[in-house]
């Protein structure tokens, strides 16, 4: 007979534990332990001294963050992974770092304390941090720290759309950073940005146009997106990381209005976390699902045909879904 093989419990302990990963990280981060390595301090010794810590606290977190993959360590000197140079050093271009201001906020993170109680209502219950309650304080963290994570998406979108030496009159709805219509305007010379958002988050933006020398082209239309009256005429309208906050006839309603702002043929960009119909490929984007669960009475992450379903049903035809080197899709749709 057959020895009988036990399931091992490691993937139950490793997510109870999950919290101190991300502790972890945020710590490093804190510490800039990722920049202090790449500038050549790899010892504990060394690092301490360069981040103002204990060598016995150094010691430590580098040995844990060496086991999740965020360092190597040979012959008592640690090294950075590929993953943490590109990401977690400040002196890449790519750094990432930022985004843990917004990403491990206490609000947020408790949401999740209450997830036994959103899952049996369906969405956040009344004690926890409704993400989309009227000019949430958060949006003013995300516009300041999210913007590095977007960068490719951003790209992409100027990609799609700014590749024309006419006019482009661009709508760019809840803004937050900015970085989207930015990066078109940096693109195309005449292009006119319209960021909608509000005022608080527009500060924000306005300050990241100004840093990129598009400010006279760079607009401000300040208020909620579902209320404030949207001019017409606009070429393009983005809607970015926007959709999954809210219930699919919610989206619909909005995407109808965002219509009547373009110009016939004019197009809509949408960005969103897209998983597949199985709702549990890829990993990332699937999850998504749960965060909305957390923080909106409403939200989801959205299939490809659910968000077909609601371009369409607000009158957007010649629907197309481009991938990223990012866990998001564009989608372009045209009035």
């Amino acid at each position: 007979m057959a020895p009988v093989t036990q399931p091992s419990a490691e993937i139950v302990f490793d997510t109870l534990f999950a919290y101190q990963r991300s502790a972890a990280l945020k710590s490093a981060i804190d510490l800039d332990v990722f920049t202090v390595i790449d500038a050549g301090d790899r010892t504990t010794s060394a690092i301490a001294a360069r981040c103002g810590a204990a060598e016995r606290g150094i010691r430590i977190l580098c040995d844990y963050l060496s086991t999740i993959g965020l360092l190597t360590k040979s012959a008592g000197t640690y090294e950075l992974t590929p993953e943490s140079a590109a990401f977690l050093s400040k002196r890449s271009p790519a750094y990432l770092g930022t985004t843990a201001r917004f990403l491990l906020r206490p609000e947020l993170k408790s949401n999740f304390d209450n997830l036994t109680e959103a899952v049996r209502r369906g969405g956040v219950p009344p004690s926890g941090e409704d993400i989309v309650s009227d000019e949430n304080p958060i949006w003013v963290e995300f516009a300041r720290s999210m913007g590095p994570m977007m960068v490719p998406a951003a790209h992409a979108i100027a990609d799609l759309v700014a590749g024309t030496s006419e006019p482009l009159k661009v709508l760019d709805i809840a803004a937050g950073h900015g970085l989207f219509g930015i990066t078109i305007a940096q693109r195309n010379p005449r292009a006119r940005i319209v960021a909608v958002d509000w005022p608080s988050v527009l500060a924000v933006a306005t300050e990241h146009a100004r840093a990129a020398q598009v400010e006279d082209r760079y607009q401000m239309l300040a208020g909620d997106a579902f209320k404030v009256d949207f001019p017409d005429g606009f070429d393009v309208a983005l809607v970015t990381n926007f959709l999954h906050h809210f219930n699919p006839s919610t989206c619909e309603g909005f995407l109808k209005r965002v219509n009547a702002a373009l110009t016939p043929g004019g197009r809509v960009v949408v960005l969103e976390f897209v998983p597949n119909a199985d709702r549990v490929s890829p990993p990332f984007p699937a999850r998504f699902s749960l965060t909305m669960l957390a923080e909106t009475p409403g939200g989801d992450a959205y299939t490809l045909a659910e968000l077909q379903q609601q371009l369409e049903g607000a009158g957007f035809r010649n629907i197309s879904a481009h991938g990223l080197p990012t866990p998001q899709t564009v989608l372009v749709a045209e009035k």
